[in-house]
């Protein structure tokens, strides 16, 4: 059954030609973001979006937003648990409030949120469309469907809650929405990109009809001939094929974060470069001088979500060693650190903005090193328990915070890194 309603949502996505592009099954955590953290969070996912846009266009954001993987590690890198379901509405929460008092000079306006806010999409959709010219009431429909796909059209168990339609100045669009399993007490989000939808705008319910109990799928279609031939391609294929294909992304149970859950050969890469190999070695990374080797490794992790590609994010896990989380793990937040590196990604922009691009391709810089020295790097496993001990060692001298409070100072000098 579970076989048949699967395919059943293959079919639905590619009749109407829109691109599901993933999802991800994530563990149920509740509590709030401190606003110390929020704020934090909103000043940071604005410079990351804006140094997308100066080197990679605004496209390349709504790209990067349906990726689930990379997503993730967006959370992560911002300092929200690094696991949990809460990423998907902190994040978005943040990106709302920081991206949209500049939507008209970067082209992207987020739309929808959680609960009640999901339900105001459709009127937010509207007014954005009547400043930019788009079709509205198209741009609406898109937005409907996506979520009665995933809630009603697939009978997965989960119920959604939370509703983000993010726009482009061009009409291309993403949408990111999260479900809820009271049974299994976990949260999955759905992830949708608009790459192709020609035949989705000529005839958006050929094959999926409204009424009371919602869309639903009609394979007796006199039009639906090719999504019966594709349930049949589908049914013929072998499951671990089938699997490849889908993106999907499985987080833990467990709220630490265990070695098994970074790439290691990555990680340690990023931390030998920033603390033991310091900028004056690099030519490249001359004009990041003065950065400590703790921010020059929060750096370095963040200019991998800017510039990296879509193979650098199958751990998200990773990202969290630049700015910790905010329930300790892997270790507290360290709000100074933080706040440098806003400040260095938003001087990038600012420059940039006025025709000097030095600090932005240093940065630009920084990730490619850290790939070019995992080239050669040999991690010990060993390290990793030092790595985090050490992190929380010196989370004070870092202005370091959970919800629990500001850290404390360690009762003993912990040991050297490497």
């Amino acid at each position: 059954m579970k076989h048949l309603i699967f395919a059943a949502h293959l079919i639905i996505t590619k009749f109407v030609s829109m691109k599901r592009s993933g999802n991800a099954d994530l563990p149920l955590h509740y509590g709030y973001v401190p606003t110390w953290l929020a704020e934090r969070m909103a000043k940071l996912g604005l410079a990351i979006v804006e140094n997308i846009i100066a080197d990679y266009g605004t496209e390349d954001v709504l790209r990067r937003l349906s990726d689930p993987f990379w997503f993730q590690s967006l959370g992560a890198v911002m300092g929200m648990d690094w696991h949990s379901s809460g990423i998907t509405t902190s994040v978005m929460g943040a990106l709302k409030r920081a991206v949209n008092p500049h939507s008209k000079e970067l082209g992207i306006y987020i739309c929808g949120g959680k609960g009640k806010q999901s339900t105001q999409t459709p009127a937010e959709l509207l007014k954005v469309c009547e400043t930019t010219g788009l079709n509205g009431e198209h741009l609406v429909r898109c937005s409907k469907l996506s979520a009665k796909v995933d809630n009603t059209a697939v009978q997965d168990g989960f119920q959604l809650y939370t509703h983000n339609f993010i726009l482009s100045n061009t009409g291309q669009w993403t949408v990111i929405q999260q479900g809820m399993s009271a049974n299994s007490k976990t949260a999955r989000r759905y992830h949708w990109h608009s790459e192709a939808l020609n035949s989705f705008v000529n005839d958006p319910h050929t094959s999926i009809y409204g009424q009371n109990s919602g869309y639903i799928l009609n394979m007796a279609d006199k039009q639906a001939e090719g999504s019966r031939n594709g349930v049949m391609a589908i049914a013929a294929e072998k499951p671990e094929q089938m699997l490849r294909e889908i993106s999907h992304l499985v987080m833990p149970d467990h709220h630490d974060v265990r070695a098994r859950d970074v790439d290691m050969k990555r990680l340690g890469a990023v931390l030998w470069l920033a603390h033991e190999k310091q900028p004056k070695d690099f030519e490249d990374l001359l004009l990041l001088q003065g950065l400590g080797p703790r921010t020059l490794q929060s750096l370095a992790l963040v200019s991998e979500v800017i510039h990296g590609t879509p193979s650098r994010f199958k751990d998200p896990a990773r990202f969290s060693f630049a700015h910790g989380g905010k329930d300790g793990h892997p270790f507290p937040v360290p709000t100074k650190v933080y706040d440098e590196t806003i400040g260095v990604l938003q001087k990038a922009v600012y420059r940039s903005k006025l025709g000097n691009n030095d600090k932005n391709e240093a940065i630009k810089k920084l990730s490619q090193i850290a790939e070019r020295a995992e080239r050669d790097f040999t991690p010990v496993e060993t390290n990793f328990e030092k790595v985090i001990e050490k992190e929380r060692a010196d989370s004070c001298k870092y202005g370091g915070r959970t919800v629990f409070g500001k850290a404390q100072p360690p009762v003993q000098q912990q040991l050297k890194l490497f």
